[in-house]
């Protein structure tokens, strides 16, 4: 059972390495694009996988900004997420699990995708006005369509840490009348 128990603590953490790396290239391509349609509006018409908003950079280029500043933001904040899961991953000891500085990380993951969360929550409303006063940019929905998951997911983890909080109390006690 300790193997399969390995084996599978080292698939998630290659699995959390390989989605890290990811989210940093999505970011990092994201915040390139975005800063060359700055300089060179020509771009505006594939900022990334397809995102076609170059009639938003047209018609209201502050809007333009806004939006794009939302999309960064948001994948930004998603490949730190799972920086956070990766430095879990480095820091964990089965021989002794129950460790402040992994439950402060557990905490930071938990606050982190609550952020998440409301960001999208945001960015979504704000993506509601503009299509309310005629811009059509339904299409970067996609980058904040998953607002619930991370909710969910920040509550989950939230609840995790307090009960990682009480295990190291209950080790500690353990630890002291041993």
């Amino acid at each position: 059972m300790k193997k399969n128990n390995d084996f599978i603590l080292s698939a998630l953490n290659v699995v959390s390495w390989i989605i890290f790396i990811g989210l940093c290239i999505e970011a990092g391509a994201i915040i390139f694009n975005f800063a060359f349609t700055l300089f060179k509006p020509v771009g505006t018409h594939n900022i990334y996988k397809g995102l076609d908003l170059s009639a938003l950079y047209a018609g209201n280029f502050p809007h333009y900004i806004g939006l794009m500043s939302f999309v960064t933001a948001i994948s930004v904040m998603k490949a730190y997420l799972f920086y956070l899961v990766v430095k879990i991953f480095m820091k964990l000891n089965l021989v002794k699990p129950f460790d402040a500085e992994i439950a402060k990380l557990i905490e930071k993951i938990s606050y982190e995708a609550f952020g998440i969360a409301i960001a999208c929550i945001i960015a979504h409303q704000y993506t509601k006005r503009l299509i309310q006063d005629g811009n059509e940019v339904s299409v970067v929905e996609e980058y904040w369509s998953d607002a619930s998951v991370f909710m969910m997911m920040a509550a989950i983890i939230f609840v995790i840490s307090q009960i990682f909080k009480k295990g190291i109390e209950l080790q500690n006690e353990n630890d002291l009348t041993v």
